[in-house]
């Protein structure tokens, strides 16, 4: 999974945990589901991209949105989603836009500042 896919956007704290799974691992490519706000303020590394969004947008612009951005841009089996910053709309929005580009996803967050699939054995 070379391949991360977060929001980046609402929630107290939840920068610095989307900032620790960047680092968690040597990700190809990140995207990050972002306002301008975002794209503002957050400290970008090099092989990380902002997909632009509104919030106030209606959830299907929203996907259509990111489907346009990530469209040819990911080539892995699979990619990693992280969903714990932003708002349950744009949860949705990147979850759909995802299902309809075919993309398999693992879903992963950080403990103890290691990256964790959810769903896998720590022996798999």
């Amino acid at each position: 999974m070379p391949t991360l896919i977060a929001c980046l956007s609402t929630g107290k704290g939840t920068w610095t945990e989307v900032s620790a799974i960047i680092k968690a691992q040597p990700w190809t490519k990140v995207f990050l589901i972002t306002t301008s706000f975002g794209q503002e303020k957050f400290s970008w590394a090099d092989n990380t991209r902002p997909i632009l969004i509104d919030p106030f947008w209606e959830t299907k612009e929203i996907v259509e949105q990111i489907k346009k951005q990530l469209k040819g841009q990911i080539t892995d089996f699979e990619v990693a989603l992280n969903f714990v910053s932003g708002s349950g709309k744009e949860h949705m929005a990147l979850l759909e836009a995802v299902l309809e580009l075919g993309l398999n996803f693992r879903l992963v967050t950080i403990k103890n500042n290691q990256l964790e699939v959810m769903g896998m054995e720590k022996n798999q």
